[in-house]
């Protein structure tokens, strides 16, 4: 059975740095897009980053630019969201999220998701 499972959020002070993972596992995910979601409450869940295979196309919400990196190791199956000067307003629950459409921002075109990892900032 095809599984995401995240990990590394908590509770950090605006300014601090957090380091996401999502761990694969149940089929290959080298071949798909994976990307990172978030989701605050009342609010839509929203692409934070993307991050193709191969030669790792990556797309940043314009929020998260400069900031925040994605990365990828095929070999382990694990994506990696590298979140430095955090701000309050990042605050949500992140997703890790899988799909065979090349590089797509749109969640619902999205197959296999975590259970979500929350990150808490505080000013």
């Amino acid at each position: 059975q095809e599984q995401l499972v995240e990990s590394g959020g908590g509770l950090v002070q605006a300014g601090d740095s957090l380091r996401l993972s999502c761990a694969a596992s149940g089929r290959t995910f080298s071949s798909y897009t994976m990307a990172w979601f978030c989701q605050a409450p009342g609010k839509e869940r929203e692409i934070v980053a993307a991050i193709s295979w191969g030669l790792g196309t990556t797309y940043y919400a314009n929020s998260v630019k400069g900031r925040f990196t994605i990365s990828r190791d095929n070999a382990k199956n694990t994506v990696y969201l590298q979140m430095n000067s955090l701000k309050p307003e990042d605050t949500a629950v992140y997703f890790c999220a899988a799909t065979e459409e090349f590089m797509s921002t749109t969640h619902e075109e999205y197959e296999y998701w975590g259970q979500g990892t929350q990150v808490t900032v505080h000013s």
